[in-house]
């Protein structure tokens, strides 16, 4: 699942005095996690990363991570990015050799390869203007490569890939996606879908004449709500593997409710790719624009 859409008015929007913001570029494989979010009592990224923190700084202040965009379990990430905000004197202190110190204190499943000092405005979640997704399909008749079994979906029927992007092209722009997503109160669901598109890529280069290939969908949105890349892949395949029209995926949009036809498929197929952030000078200003409540012409805010 994937939990980007948490509006949340009112948030400092830069580090407090006294303190530096410090941006992360990370990675994870998603199988033995509970999701990004801290939760007690559970395994999650944003718990081993805070406590490793903690650890290595000595610290007895655990610092909070801020996220572009929150994972749930079984959703791997390879271009994730965070922020936190830890005081000047623990990163004059500790900076230089955190990075090594993490990845000697880290498990093997996430992996942090940069730490930098973040511009001002930048905040990893706000001021973010695009997130983008692979999710991988395995359609051969034999099942999935066992070596790519983590990472990869198996659907049991041959898939046609230009009915699928013929379908995805009738979702792009901007939206109320709320027949895809999981509602939460409070939250709009609201978004600009940039790219839909699905190819075929060898499903690895040693074995591509025993495994077949994979349809891959990009999917890549200023912002995603939850639920919404698992359901939108769900209704795609659908399509493509002859259960429904093309114009399918397009009228459960238009509907506006969730239909039971489609299904969230599984999480270990999607992987968060990528971030994207605007130039510096513009950080501060996508920052606060993306805090505001969004709605199409006609709508009024919610709440």
């Amino acid at each position: 699942m994937v939990k980007e859409c948490h509006e949340q008015a009112g948030q400092q929007e830069g580090p407090a005095e006294g303190t530096v913001r410090i941006r992360l570029d990370l990675a994870y494989q998603g199988a033995e996690f509970s999701g990004w979010a801290r939760q007690p009592g559970r395994r999650t990224v944003q718990g081993e990363i805070e406590s490793a923190l903690r650890i290595v700084t000595r610290s007895e202040e655990t610092y909070d991570l801020t996220v572009a965009g929150r994972t749930d379990a079984g959703v791997h990430a390879r271009g994730q990015v965070a922020h936190v905000d830890l005081p000047v004197e623990l990163w004059a202190a500790h900076g230089e050799k955190l990075l090594r110190r993490l990845a000697g204190r880290l498990p093997g499943d996430v992996r942090i390869y940069s730490l930098t000092e973040a511009p001002a405005g930048f905040d990893a979640r706000f001021a973010a203007i695009w997130r983008r997704y692979a999710y991988r399909v395995a359609d051969h008749p034999g099942g999935v490569d066992p070596l790519l079994r983590g990472h990869v979906l198996w659907h049991d029927r041959p898939l046609d890939i230009d009915r699928m992007n013929e379908a995805a092209e009738l979702l792009l722009g901007e939206h109320d996606f709320a027949a895809y997503c999981k509602k939460r109160e409070g939250a709009t669901t609201i978004r600009t879908l940039l790219d839909l598109y699905w190819e075929r890529v060898p499903a690895d280069s040693h074995t591509a004449g025993v495994a077949g290939s994979l349809a891959v969908a990009t999917v890549r949105a200023d912002a995603f709500c939850h639920n919404m890349v698992r359901a939108l892949v769900g209704a795609m395949l659908l399509v493509g593997d002859g259960h429904r029209p093309v114009e399918f995926p397009g009228q459960v949009l238009a509907g506006g409710v969730r239909n039971s036809a489609v299904n969230v498929i599984r999480p270990y197929g999607l992987t968060l790719e990528e971030v994207g952030y605007p130039a510096d000078d513009q950080l501060a200003e996508r920052n606060r624009a993306a805090r505001r409540m969004r709605t199409l012409p006609g709508q009024s805010p919610v709440g």
